[in-house]
């Protein structure tokens, strides 16, 4: 019933509707008449045969011929009243149960429930409309963007041209709104002034579109973009973007920092401000074998280690965790600790054999790329013969084909890393990889997130999404601008200090044992505590710096409601 207002304001004011509505009314108005004529003409015929009835009794006789009921308890006796009868009869079948019908149907049942179904996929936002996220296509990055927003209570709306799209989208609980993405008239009436974000995932030469028509209508408004040519990255920002990024880029330097191979450098993979993340491998380094409280890294050099890999599963560290040869640290500290960090650890390993890169399209050559960074030999297998780029380094050939492994060293790297854009073929390969070689590294892309976890059961290490990357690209941009992810699943992200901590040191708040996140920093003002000591009181004033799986980000998140969220 909410939603009949906007309904009944839809039909109204929509030019069709109106028309339609005065044809119905016309029909029914010539229906009545005739129904009216033909009561005057039953009183003429009775009165010609010698009988009288009331008015009530010649519109309930009508009626009753017209509708085929005909109850028989009023009847002519003469000719002329049964052909009159006839008439009647017959007018009623065209005029009530054909015309009637249709004509209901079609100048007013059919237009109030396409403006039932155009009310559920509006094409405006209320003018008080502020802050919401304008999301201009749909696929997996957006819909995991989806998810995050709701999880911190942003408003958004997804943008659709078509309707039956919309209205599909609709009814699985996406915020839609309907518009041309290459209309400047659809973003005024979206509110794009007021709104916090506008993201675009489309092809290059769309995203440029949309960037262009936006800027049509808002100068200030954030435009985020994705690219899939670099070629392309100028001309996202000529059309108005103020973030480009390419995920396959990104997502290639991503998985080859997982590659445990080259040298046990603390490699950064993120900053808040003076406080820097970094992972470390620690193979053929004194840490090998000992437990993180005998490690003395904290008073050698400063730094906190938040957790470790251990193929593939991500660990909070404490005082007992055992440090392997295939531990991977995730370290916080600030850059200088770092440095000292790697004049204590910094070991280059002999890494002879190339890293298998199953996949040549754009995250397969950006991850050759960054290995080669590294000082890491690759190569790269891929069945389509226009990927070639480098006969020395590339294998023409199916993955799945045991011969086109053994040609790229399957049995002697240390190293596989699956790159295809299509998750039931990254799946298919890990398996076939792992039963191949049990003892290797494998490293997994994935598409969507929720095939992350199938791909870890597969075989695979360590998997990236490429929907949580670049999710948090785009989180980037607003008011949660520095959360990020370390790994799939696992991220870090600031929040003010919820009123249930206030007064409390972060040892009394059971944090990490309430909900698995971390304390890594506090921020008071211009003030930034890195590493606090556990004794550190809480205040309201204070921002807290987690990290934390995504799983216990959404435990805290719930549990503390913290001031300020959405």
């Amino acid at each position: 019933m909410k939603f009949l207002p906007s309904q009944l304001y839809y039909f109204l004011r929509h030019r069709p509707s109106r028309v339609q509505l005065l044809s119905l009314f016309r029909f029914l108005l010539i229906l009545t008449g005739v129904i009216a004529l033909y009561s005057i003409v039953f009183h003429y015929i009775m009165a010609w045969e010698g009988r009288s009835f009331s008015w009530i009794t010649g519109f309930y006789w009508t009626l009753t011929v017209m509708s085929t009921l005909g109850f028989g308890d009023i009847t002519f006796y003469s000719d002329l009243g049964r052909l009159f009868s006839i008439i009647v009869l017959l007018t009623g079948i065209v005029l009530l149960l054909v015309l009637l019908p249709f004509t209901f149907i079609e100048f007013f049942y059919a237009p109030w429930v396409k403006a039932q179904s155009e009310a559920r996929a509006p094409t405006r936002l209320p003018e008080k409309s502020h802050g919401h996220v304008i999301i201009a296509s749909l696929d997996a990055v957006t819909r995991t963007l989806i998810k995050r927003l709701e999880l911190f209570h942003y408003p958004y709306v997804l943008l659709v041209a078509d309707l039956e799209e919309a209205l599909r989208l609709h009814d699985l609980g996406y915020a839609v709104v309907r518009g041309d993405l290459d209309n400047p008239e659809t973003y005024r009436r979206i509110q794009v002034e007021q709104a916090a974000l506008v993201a675009t995932s489309n092809n290059d030469m769309m995203n440029t579109n949309v960037a262009f028509t936006v800027r049509e209508v808002s100068e200030s408004v954030p435009i985020v973009s994705t690219a899939n040519a670099s070629a392309s990255i100028d001309i996202l920002y000529l059309a108005g973007c103020n973030y480009v990024f390419r995920l396959g880029e990104m997502m290639g330097q991503a998985l080859s920092r997982r590659v445990s191979g080259g040298d046990t450098l603390a490699h950064v993979i993120g900053e808040f401000e003076s406080l820097v993340i970094a992972e470390a491998a620690v193979r053929d380094t004194p840490l090998v074998g000992k437990q993180l409280r005998h490690s003395r890294l904290r008073e050698d050099t400063g730094i906190l280690v938040l957790g470790v890999w251990v193929r593939g599963q991500y660990e909070n560290a404490g005082p007992d965790t055992l440090i392997t040869a295939d531990t991977i640290l995730v370290l916080a500290g600030t850059a200088a600790q770092m440095q000292r960090y790697n004049e204590l650890y910094y070991h280059q390993r002999n890494y002879e054999k190339p890293v298998v890169i199953l996949g040549g399209g754009r995250v397969g050559r950006a991850t050759a790329r960054a290995l080669l960074e590294r000082g890491l030999d690759y190569r790269i297998v891929d069945k389509l013969p226009e990927r070639i780029r480098d006969p020395e380094k590339y294998v023409l050939g199916d993955a799945a084909d045991l011969s086109v492994l053994e040609k790229a060293g399957i049995w002697e790297t240390e190293t596989v890393v699956v790159t295809t854009n299509d998750d039931n073929t990254n799946i298919y390969l890990t398996i076939y990889c792992r039963r191949l070689r049990p003892d290797i590294q494998i490293i997994s892309r994935a598409t969507l997130e929720r095939n992350v976890e199938t791909l870890h059961r597969a075989g695979a290490d360590f998997v990236m999404s490429y929907a949580s990357m670049g999710t948090n690209e785009i989180m980037r941009f607003l008011d949660r601008g520095d959360i990020f992810m370390v790994a799939e699943g696992l991220g870090i992200f600031k929040v003010k200090t919820p009123k249930a901590l206030h007064g409390k040191s972060i040892a009394a708040a059971a944090i990490r044992q309430e909900t698995g996140c971390t304390v890594i920093a506090l921020k008071h003002h211009d003030d930034t505590i890195i590493n606090p000591d556990p004794q550190t009181l809480l205040f309201s004033q204070m921002e807290m710096v987690l990290i934390g799986a995504a799983n216990a980000e959404d435990v805290f998140l719930r549990r503390y409601q913290p001031v300020g969220d959405g």
